[in-house]
């Protein structure tokens, strides 16, 4: 029996958590699907893609549009409404041209262009949604277009907590289907033992929905009664949030510990970083879609401290089901209300 040809669509040039998300999918279904993605950037993804037996196709998008931040994503598409148009027949001559089945578009701007490059393409498409649709999470007109095209576009929609799926309209939710990031086997490897040194860090994308301002105040509260603590922030902005990246590292001046605090920016190895931290801390702001983060350092073993809503809940909560049923919640793990970097 021939195997399922399936097409992913993915937009960013760099890895995000939706993205090592895919990453690992790939691994751990490459050898029962025949898997083909088309980037609308070159960049790291591709060769993480590649290594993994995925075949790629590069269809450059506008870097105006591919790389507008949530926030702006509706006005970079109107600015760049030339750009867009043009993209997609490009785009549905790719998905032809790839032979597969149907397609599963990865990210909230690969949906957009699905939505109309796949039926041109006569390909039913799938999303496989990472995002919150939410107004505390996305810019409200961005909710509303994106909830419309949860209704109206995919013959599926694939989210990655209940939290998600709470979010989509129940017309979406009967056609949704919840099935969480996985993790490598290497991500239970034992951690090797500690230096003397003690580091707290955060990891994930620089934006304000991630909650490296919440995780600097804490440190500044944390730095004077522990003066040999350094702290760690790792990771990078990827989608027009480099202003506020340059704020965490004017604020981390302000608050006095720029002399203790390291921003690594974008890292390939960011596992290992995890294993080497003391604590590791999800600091976001707003109820986060799922917590790779969280979900990486139950498997190392390092205690860590989150923030409650959302999909962290689902993965660590003791009065919820915890994601990893063959162990109960670690109780190196506390659960802390949002926006409260101390007590």
């Amino acid at each position: 029996m021939p195997q399922p040809r399936v097409l992913l669509l993915d937009h960013p040039a760099q890895e995000g958590g939706a993205e090592l998300a895919l990453v690992r999918l790939a691994e751990a279904i490459g050898d029962r699907v025949e898997l083909a993605a088309v980037l609308f950037a070159d960049g790291p993804l591709r060769r993480r893609l590649g290594d993994a037996g995925v075949r790629i196709v590069i269809v450059e998008l506008d870097s105006a549009i591919a790389t507008a931040s949530r926030t702006g994503i509706v006005s970079g598409v109107l600015r760049s409404a030339g750009s867009a148009l043009a993209f997609i027949p490009r785009l549905s001559r790719a998905i032809r041209g790839s032979g597969a089945q149907f397609v599963v578009a990865n990210s909230l701007k690969s949906a957009v262009f699905a939505s109309v490059a796949a039926p041109l393409a006569g390909r039913p498409w799938v999303w496989h949604l990472h995002d919150r649709l939410a107004p505390d999470y996305l810019p409200r007109v961005l909710v509303h277009v994106m909830r419309l095209l949860a209704v109206l576009g995919p013959r599926a929609v694939v989210v990655n907590s209940r939290a998600t799926l709470a979010t989509l309209p129940p017309r979406a939710r009967r056609k949704s289907t919840v099935a969480y990031p996985g993790l490598p086997a290497g991500a239970f490897a034992p951690t090797p033992t500690r230096g003397p040194e003690l580091t707290i860090g955060i990891i994930g994308r620089v934006s304000p929905t991630k909650g490296q301002r919440e995780f600097l105040t804490a440190a500044a509260a944390v730095a004077p009664a522990h003066p040999q603590v350094g702290f760690v922030v790792v990771g990078a902005a990827l989608f027009g949030e480099d202003e506020y990246e340059s704020e965490m590292k004017q604020l981390a001046d302000q608050l006095g510990i720029s002399d203790r605090t390291d921003f690594t920016g974008w890292v390939s190895d960011a596992p290992e970083r995890l294993r080497r931290m003391s604590i590791v801390v999800h600091a976001s702001p707003v109820p986060a879609p799922f917590g790779q983060v969280v979900a990486e350092a139950m498997a190392a073993g390092v205690p860590g401290l989150a923030t409650r809503p959302g999909g962290v809940s689902e993965v660590l909560d003791p009065r919820g089901t915890p994601l990893a049923l063959s162990w109960p919640p670690p109780a190196t793990r506390l659960l802390l209300p949002p926006r409260r970097p101390s007590p």
